[in-house]
């Protein structure tokens, strides 16, 4: 449960929503892939530039979105599509 204004995304309201979230590890979805790359970044074969972030594994993230709707402090109601998790999964 999180105040709307606290989501960052310029809306003046004081109600709270439900903000579903995605977590966990993904390490049994690994491919080949995953596990190839894992092995060249410990061999350092592979070093990412300073701007990057290389991840050896899949992420948990949403695969399917929820819409909010709440009303501001001007009484109109608002409806922020794709904001909270409806279903997650490992991706990558």
């Amino acid at each position: 449960m999180v105040k709307v204004r606290d989501l960052g995304l310029g809306f003046n309201s004081d109600e709270i929503v439900l903000f579903k979230y995605c977590s966990g590890s993904c390490h049994r979805a690994r491919s080949n892939y995953d596990l190839t790359l894992g092995t060249l970044l410990r061999q350092q074969l592979i070093t990412p530039g300073p701007q990057e972030r290389i991840l050896s594994h899949p992420c948990c993230r949403p695969t399917r979105y929820e819409a909010v709707s709440f009303m501001d402090v001007e009484n109109t109601w608002q409806t922020v599509e794709k904001l909270s998790a409806a279903e997650c999964s490992c991706i990558g």
